[in-house]
């Protein structure tokens, strides 16, 4: 399971006292106001715990400052870096909800229990998820068989998802693998 989840990217200073734009990345950008701190990824440096000072919202963006920044050129560092916090932090889910990020790796089967392939990606298009899933089924080698299926994630194509065994039982539908 993943134990860390990411909340938005800093994608630029704001103003010269050491606040940020950050496009958040989480369903709901309010919950910055709850927020105590965060973590930033710095790569190379590693991860940096952040108190949050003070939160702003705005139309595409969510204006945060930190408290151990005070000055524009300490944060330009910090572009395009993401800002995570642990598991633990994370929005509490209601019985039979789940976080996308725990199902990359998730194994998918179809209705027999026969094993397709590992899902790779969750792709929100606004409409409905669509399941990224590489194929174990086929040999990689095999002729201009795509070893890439997206599972769109109806409830006529996704079954049953078992977070807990990391297991997405499928209907496979006619053309889905096409």
């Amino acid at each position: 399971m993943t134990e860390y989840f990411e909340v938005g990217v800093i994608v630029k200073a704001h103003g010269l006292k050491g606040e940020v734009n950050v496009f958040p990345t989480t369903d709901d950008p309010a919950r910055f106001k709850k927020l105590k701190k965060v973590i930033v990824d710095t790569g190379r440096e590693g991860k940096k715990e952040l108190n949050i000072e003070r939160v702003k919202l705005g139309s595409k963006f969510v204006i945060v400052k930190f408290k151990e920044f005070n000055d524009i050129n300490e944060v330009e560092r910090l572009r395009q870096k993401p800002l995570i916090i642990p598991r633990e932090d994370a929005i509490k889910l209601e019985p039979g909800e789940y976080y996308l990020a725990d199902l990359v790796g998730m194994k998918v089967v179809d209705e027999d229990g026969k094993e397709l392939g590992i899902l790779q990606q969750v792709i929100q298009t606004g409409a409905n998820d669509v399941y990224e899933m590489k194929r174990t089924d086929i040999d990689s080698e095999a002729g201009d068989v795509s070893d890439t299926v997206m599972i769109p994630g109806i409830s006529e194509c996704v079954k049953n998802i078992d977070v807990e065994n990391m297991v997405m039982t499928i209907h496979v539908m006619n053309g889905l693998f096409d």
